[in-house]
């Protein structure tokens, strides 16, 4: 591996880790254009690749945020479960899909996730129990998003938690982590014909940075407003979204 992108990928890593600590959502979303503009990765391989990176750093998020009994784990569950058919049925056909229909569609997720985090969340509402309609229509969408373009629905699912029932931020994001972690890995499975495909050396060390900072955030993240992050953070999203969709148009 060369020094540079090492040193690269580990910063890489750290940034990731930071967006999943702090926001409990976003890792994907950076990971799948630092693979592919930064690495050299296809499309297909980048989304691949960027759900064991986000998976392991999710998952080292949530230790913090269970202690902290910030995850709501029925419901995550619940989502994720919902969520299989998109999720496996989208990722084992995902290789038929042009590169050029994944790179715009994965940019209007972009637009999509920066317009959500750039709502303000409602405040000192009570706790709403989430309509059935309403949970198989996020569990399905969420699924196709990670299925599709390696994303874990984070972003989708911390503004629905928060703005249309109510839950409290931490409680979202925390519960936001373990869907991530859930779908991230299933999707992975998922692609298993593809694996062998990808050179894991840059993901493998991106994934040991993202795990440690991930962790290290989370537990300051209860104690840390995130208000300016999200916004700078979905500023970012924009610049992405729009770079990637006039490259292929």
């Amino acid at each position: 591996m060369e020094l540079t992108l090492i040193l690269t990928a580990a910063l890489s890593g750290g940034f990731i880790g930071a967006v999943l600590g702090f926001i409990g959502a976003g890792g994907a979303m950076v990971t799948v254009p630092i693979l592919f503009y930064l690495f050299d990765f296809t499309p297909v391989a980048a989304t691949t690749a960027a759900l064991a990176v986000v998976f392991l750093a999710a998952a080292a998020g949530l230790g913090p945020k269970f202690k902290s009994k910030d995850v709501l784990v029925k419901e995550a569950i619940t989502i994720w479960a919902l969520g299989l058919v998109t999720n496996m049925g989208l990722g084992l056909i995902v290789e038929k899909i042009s590169d050029q229909i994944i790179l715009i569609g994965f940019s209007l997720v972009l637009l999509g996730a920066a317009y959500s985090m750039l709502k303000a969340p409602i405040q000192d509402s009570p706790e709403k129990k989430m309509p059935v309609w309403a949970l198989i229509l996020l569990s399905l969408t969420i699924g196709a998003l990670t299925g599709l373009f390696g994303i874990g629905g984070g972003f989708l699912a911390i503004p629905v938690l928060v703005l249309f029932f109510h839950t409290p931020q931490n409680k979202a994001a925390g519960t936001s982590l373990l869907i991530i972690a859930l779908n991230c890995l299933t999707a992975l499975a998922a692609k298993y014909s593809l694996w062998s495909e990808i050179n894991w050396s840059y993901p493998a060390l991106i994934s040991l940075t993202a795990v440690v900072v991930a962790r290290l955030s989370s537990k300051k993240a209860a104690k840390t407003p995130t208000v300016h992050l999200k916004r700078g953070f979905a500023v970012l999203l924009i610049g992405l979204a729009s770079f990637t969709i006039l490259t292929q148009l």
